[in-house]
């Protein structure tokens, strides 16, 4: 028996420039929040390595001309292990992409995002007359320290950002798009500048 709730995640979705996340690394820094890699080693990465690794990822989504971008843009993946409170938890960052329409299908590129999230809900493993079964209870009851971190984070982000809205060409005209990505001043200026801007005609919105 399954029982599912307080499951999912909190999220928040964004695109800022690697300085504005030299901010964010220096909030989990104070925590001595561990970087891994999900993987079967479990690799640690340190700040400047993330730091390194999200520059390459932003550059290759905001380079003028698409020629100067990586071929294969790196993924930028990491569980976050935070040891605030009894027992571990953390968070998840990830890079994840932002599809739009174009000339009537799906533009074969995607514009950049990264997504933090944090599960709603610890399992708790039981047992009744029919069996084991878990159920999720409140993340915020078992690990509020955690849940105040991501919290401070996730407000450091919109203190700087605002959603990001564009429009593509269409045969009648532009065509708004409404994302939940959440863009930096910064970012955002860099975005209209960048070749994938540029190859699909897109109009920024956000100002």
């Amino acid at each position: 028996m399954e029982r599912l709730k307080n499951s999912g995640f909190y999220k928040l979705k964004f695109f800022i420039t690697p300085e504005e996340l030299k901010s964010l690394l220096a909030l989990f820094e104070q925590k001595q929040v561990q970087f891994i890699r999900p993987n079967h080693a479990q690799t640690k990465y340190d700040y400047d390595q993330v730091y390194e690794a999200y520059s390459r990822f932003y550059q290759s989504f905001t380079a003028t001309k698409e020629e100067n971008r990586e071929e294969n843009p790196p993924h930028f993946v990491y569980s976050l292990l935070s040891k605030l409170d009894q027992g571990k938890s953390g968070f998840f960052l990830k890079n994840e992409g932002v599809s739009f329409p174009y000339l009537g299908q799906w533009a074969e590129d995607e514009l950049p995002s990264i997504v933090l999230s944090f599960p709603k809900g610890v399992q708790m493993d039981l047992e009744d007359e029919i069996g084991k079964y878990y159920i999720y209870e409140d993340i915020r009851e078992h690990r509020p320290l955690t849940y105040g971190l991501y919290h401070e984070v996730a407000n450091e982000i919109k203190k700087i950002t605002k959603l990001l809205r564009f429009s593509v060409p269409a045969p009648e005209g532009l065509h708004e798009q409404k994302t939940s990505v959440r863009v930096s001043k910064e970012a955002m200026n860099d975005m209209r500048e960048s070749w994938i801007f540029n190859k699909y005609s897109l109009v920024m919105n956000t100002k």
